[in-house]
């Protein structure tokens, strides 16, 4: 009786310790604007009375280790985005070897339509990303569960409309490329099969957001990684061992597509399982928590067709004087690729850790977290730029050996050179203001940019050609990391929706 009384007054002392030190570090997290949440306590009971806790909040470790923080998110999403290209590129070199030229057009038609469709709907990974990094930093856990939810509902009801009109989507993006007819019948063909993948596509756009938005971009990762195994497999067993040709090439990535959302499915029901229990469904379909989402990813999808239009016009414009130009900006905007899939991932870095911050309304800790990007950004643009300085001649040679392309290649190089710089601020506020969810002044800067881009294009292309084209992408890089750091700026008290 003596003993369990004994122990009953440890537990209320040590109860009544937990709470004075949950409160202390309320008071002193508010006080210096730390971010409180939930992982973050990390609590040890030293043997004895009073069984002292401490709680590692009360040292701001986020503060000394920015660095550290940011690459963690960085380099996993490095890795996914260098991932990105080779399922389209196993497709290419599987059918590079059926012994027709039509079969690696049609996957080029093909997997042109497939980018530009999920390209326009990135604001699904975007926009969630944004909002559940803020939820998290509110310790909201149960919106970041409704975030998730409603996130996916939507990605599979816009998946299951672009079934839906997969005939009038094929036939006007075949319609605008005009192929021949046996790379038209083959590219067919293609688009039928993997329409039926837009749910699996889609609803990774939404998981990969979450993921990041929870500060974790190990996961995005190891699906990029898992996709791209089973990619290889799949196509190869169906092309080389069933001899299926373009269907097996289109079944194989369905396939990987399917395996890759299963494999997301695995990780959060490992990682976020115990969220479950924070999650209900009233509120996920709220109308003010859609009207919030879908304002929010309103911004993004315009933003995101003025980024197509230009890019497409890019390709068209070069098209237009000639093969051989058209190879060399093909060639010359592989820099411009390179170096967007490693800031992309410090893009990531800043859509996570800055919507973190904003929001536990930590803007101490927010404008160290910009800084601290921008350093990294910086860093990135000088070493890019020496390496593609250093190396460009050699890189041009590896993608290509014919001659007359390499020549007039030489006469363009230097604009590639001019990429990394003129193009580093926007890759950073991108992550930034999505985070912050400052999607209007993303619009507006890429609007303005778009804007600056045709009207130089059109003024100075009777008189430079290829180089007023250029001048006008490079110029359109400048505009938009200069309009978003004037749009940052002006809210230099913090982000502000």
């Amino acid at each position: 009786m003596y003993n369990n009384r004994i122990q009953t007054v440890k537990i209320i002392t040590a109860n009544i310790y937990k709470v004075r030190t949950l409160l202390i570090c309320r008071l002193a997290a508010d006080r210096r604007k730390l971010p409180i949440l939930h992982k973050d306590y990390n609590f040890s009971v030293r043997s004895g009375p009073p069984f002292e806790l401490k709680c590692y909040l009360c040292r701001p470790k986020d503060m000394d280790n920015r660095n550290r923080q940011i690459l963690k998110i960085a380099l996993p999403s490095i890795v996914s985005n260098i991932t990105v290209p080779l399922l389209g590129l196993v497709d290419v070199a599987i059918v590079g070897h059926l012994g027709s030229a039509a079969y690696i057009g049609a996957i080029a038609v093909g997997g042109m339509m497939f980018n530009v469709i999920y390209w326009i709907f990135g604001f699904l990974r975007m926009g969630t990303s944004g909002m559940t990094s803020q939820a998290l930093g509110r310790r909201d856990l149960g919106e970041t569960t409704r975030m998730l939810a409603r996130s996916l509902g939507i990605a599979i009801a816009i998946a299951l409309v672009l079934i839906a009109l997969q005939m009038p989507l094929r036939e006007a993006a075949l319609a605008v490329m005009k192929p021949t007819d046996e790379v038209r019948h083959l590219a067919t063909t293609y688009f039928d099969i993997l329409i039926w993948g837009a749910p699996a596509m889609l609803g990774l756009f939404s998981l990969s957001g979450w993921f990041i938005g929870m500060q974790n971009s190990r996961s995005p990762m190891a699906v990029a990684i898992v996709q791209n195994v089973v990619n290889i497999a799949a196509s190869t067993l169906l092309v080389f061992g069933f001899g299926l040709k373009v269907e097996g090439v289109a079944a194989g990535t369905l396939i990987a597509q399917y395996s890759g959302f299963a494999m997301g499915a695995v990780l959060w029901a490992t990682h976020y399982g115990k969220l479950k229990k924070h999650f209900t469904w009233n509120g996920v379909w709220r109308r003010t928590a859609m009207a919030h989402f879908f304002n929010i990813n309103r911004d993004i999808f315009l933003r995101t067709l003025c980024l197509v239009s230009v890019m497409l016009f890019f390709t068209s414009a070069g098209s237009w004087q000639g093969e051989v130009v058209l190879a060399v900006n093909t060639l010359l905007m592989q820099f411009y690729l390179l170096f967007s899939y490693v800031m992309d991932g410090f893009a990531y870095a800043g859509e996570a850790i800055s919507g973190r911050y904003y929001g536990a309304r930590n803007n101490a800790a927010l404008v160290d977290t910009v800084n601290h990007l921008f350093r990294w950004g910086f860093g990135m643009a000088a070493a890019f730029t020496l390496a593609y300085w250093a190396g460009g001649d050699p890189f041009l040679s590896l993608l290509t050996d014919e001659p007359s392309v390499v020549a007039a290649a030489g006469a363009y190089r230097y604009w590639a050179l001019a990429v990394p710089l003129a193009g580093m601020a926007a890759f950073v506020w991108d992550g930034v203001f999505i985070g912050c969810t400052m999607t209007r002044g993303m619009l507006v800067s890429m609007f303005a940019a778009t804007l600056t881009f045709f009207v130089l294009y059109y003024l100075l292309r009777d008189t430079y050609a290829n180089h007023g084209l250029w001048a006008a992408m490079i110029a359109y890089m400048l505009v938009r990391g200069v309009a978003q750091t004037v749009i940052w700026r002006r809210r230099r008290m913090g982000c502000a929706s």
